[in-house]
């Protein structure tokens, strides 16, 4: 395969852009510890442009704030590796774009970082639907602690991403 990703990311991300061009739906996506890998797994796709509406990298506080709208007070209160704000993300990535499905991720990749409430290889995912309830919006913390390096923790992260952009009646496990 031709690529500059893994064959797995890419072959989840062949699956997400099928899917969501079956089921008539686009995404954007709020990436902070990912840097931009979902967007760059689902643009390895030809057709991707029917599916992908926007990306946003907010890897800073800053740009979280900035980009799609998450409270600095929130950020202050529970940290930028928390269920709040990757929701926050989510909504943010929803309203700022025109998309359907937004996922936002933020996490600690390592090696630097981490704490004992939240150590390296905290991962945490939000996904929010347009006109869903905020209160039914999905967000999980994940903790890839079996992961040893930096690189590895955000390749699982983009893989659960992928995974969390599939559409409901396309979600069955590869």
């Amino acid at each position: 395969m031709d690529s500059l990703l893994p064959d797995d990311i890419v072959t989840l991300a062949r699956r997400v852009v099928a899917a969501n061009t079956a089921a008539g739906r686009t995404i954007a996506l709020a990436e902070s510890c990912t840097g931009g890998l979902v967007a760059a797994a689902l643009t390895e796709i030809a057709g991707s442009s029917a599916v992908l509406d926007r990306g946003f990298v907010t890897y800073s506080n800053e740009a979280k704030n900035e980009l799609v709208g998450v409270s600095l007070d929130v950020i202050d209160a529970v940290g930028a590796v928390s269920v709040a704000v990757a929701w926050s993300m989510a909504q943010g990535a929803l309203a700022h774009s025109r998309a359907d499905v937004a996922v936002a991720i933020t996490g600690i990749a390592g090696p630097d970082g981490g704490s004992e409430q939240k150590p390296v290889g905290t991962v945490v995912f939000a996904r929010a639907e347009r006109g869903q309830n905020p209160e039914d919006i999905i967000a999980e913390t994940r903790l890839f602690d079996a992961c040893k390096t930096r690189s590895a923790v955000r390749h699982q992260a983009t893989l659960c991403a992928l995974e969390l952009l599939m559409p409901p009646e396309a979600e069955t496990g590869s």
